[in-house]
């Protein structure tokens, strides 16, 4: 593959990526517009975003192992018509319950664009520069996607409709399927003829897993029956329980055993569930009540707000990381970073009072934003460390279901403990869950190969 071709296929792989994400938070500031036009209360709207990120942890691991299975390309075309399906369903829904529909939809084929995004990056690329770069990009738009959302929820609730922030999916769908048409060639990955098919049951199972234990905390948290939220939790338990089996005795597992052997990979994709659990979702919904409730910025304000935040991330994790990698053991890049993010909770914490949004927010997002730019790449580059390509899709979906799962968990538990106006306590436990990431990537991502040379 020609070097530029390969950069059409990264190209690609982060527009798709930066889709998928980006829904995660986009129609957040969206919300309120929403509730009033379809009169949807005020305890069922969340659904319209739970139900998206519900959906997208539990089909991931299933969404990951079929660009392994069914060839990658077709599965990625596959993935992103479904996205821009629903969201034309969506955007143009008549009542609430078809909108929560909908969006579930998308979660579902959310679930299988992303980790196939991945997964083009580490068979495009070999270990190595490239692969590191191309990670570093990806990373960075994942990441950075929730800012973004914000930004582009805000602005399109403001100046055209709330129905625009789902529809403004199909012409970059469009795009995304022409190119993808042009520049993958990647279709299948390993042996055609010793392929193993697609576990349905271990998919069933791994998706009842994760979807009823999120949905259990989620609904514990909003404050529903003891029995409802029991029911999902054993549920989670019966789906946690056949998925372990499942794994064992399966010939074709969804995720291969041979993937839990490596410390790297596992140790990896737990730090990324506890980074998940800061990034993913907490930081971005938490910072858009406090601008809006507490700082009493406009929707769009707020948007803009978290500039500072998104623009750290980016330019870290795309200019910075990759070059510090070259010289530097990862272990010590990822430390690093969890300590600044960790710094700047605790200066959200200490602020989460002041009315003035450079104290409270504008600075501490900066360190948050630099923090975040380091720890990424090395958490994505380490869970991928040593793994095949035949086992590609498998560790990409492990690695998006760590980072969805930690997200959905986190954010659930925060509200339960924390509400959504108890800023001072919800950051300082993001803090404390970094400062555990830093701590564990020194003991645990230590390797012989943690230092990347170009």
């Amino acid at each position: 593959m020609t070097r530029e071709r390969s950069w059409s296929v990264l190209a690609v792989a982060c527009l798709a990526q930066l889709l998928v994400v980006l829904d995660s938070s986009v129609v957040n500031i969206a919300l309120p517009q929403i509730a009033r036009a379809l009169s949807i209360d005020d305890r069922d709207v969340q659904w319209v975003a739970s139900g998206y990120t519900v959906a997208f942890a539990a089909a991931l691991l299933a969404g990951a192992r079929a660009a392994d299975t069914r060839g990658i390309r077709g599965v990625f075309l596959f993935g992103v018509s479904l996205f821009v399906a629903a969201s034309v369903v969506g955007g143009l829904a008549p009542t609430g319950w078809v909108l929560m529909a909908a969006r579930v939809v998308q979660g579902l084929a959310a679930a299988v664009v992303s980790p196939a995004t991945f997964t083009l990056l580490t068979v495009t690329y070999a270990e190595g520069p490239l692969r590191t770069r191309a990670v570093a990009v990806w990373t960075a738009v994942s990441v950075a996607g929730g800012g973004i959302g914000n930004i582009v929820g805000g602005a399109l609730t403001e100046y055209v409709s709330w129905r625009s922030v789902l529809l403004i999916n199909l012409p970059i769908g469009i795009v995304l399927l022409i190119s993808a048409r042009r520049y993958l060639d990647v279709r299948r990955v390993g042996t055609e003829a010793h392929r193993p098919g697609l576990d349905i049951i271990g998919a069933a199972f791994g998706a009842s897993a994760l979807g009823a234990s999120t949905v259990a905390v989620t609904r514990l948290g909003a404050g529903d029956s003891q029995a409802l939220s029991l029911s999902t939790a054993v549920l989670a338990v019966a789906g946690s329980i056949g998925f372990v089996l499942r794994l064992r005795r399966s010939a074709a597992p969804l995720i291969p055993l041979r993937l839990f052997a490596d410390r790297t990979v596992v140790a990896g994709n737990l730090l990324t569930l506890l980074t998940g659990a800061v990034f993913q979702i907490p930081i971005w919904l938490y910072l858009t009540y406090q601008m809006q409730q507490r700082l009493q910025l406009s929707p769009l304000q707020a948007a803009v707000g978290f500039l500072p935040l998104t623009t750290a991330l980016v330019v870290v994790g795309i200019g910075v990381t990759p070059r510090l990698m070259r010289r530097c053991p990862s272990h010590l890049v990822a430390a690093t970073g969890a300590t600044l993010a960790a710094a700047g909770l605790l200066g959200l914490a200490a602020a989460s009072n002041s009315q003035d949004y450079f104290a409270a927010v504008g600075l501490p997002a900066i360190l948050i934003g630099l923090g975040g730019g380091l720890l990424n790449t090395p958490l994505a580059t380490a869970v991928t460390s040593g793994v095949t390509n035949s086992d590609a899709g498998a560790a990409s979906g492990l690695m998006n279901t760590s980072k969805q799962f930690g997200g959905a968990m986190g954010l659930a538990l925060l509200t339960i403990v924390a509400g959504l106006t108890d800023f001072r306590f919800a950051y300082s436990a993001m803090a404390a869950a970094m400062a555990l990431t830093a701590a564990c990537s020194v003991v645990f991502l230590r390797t012989p190969s943690s230092k990347v040379r170009y």
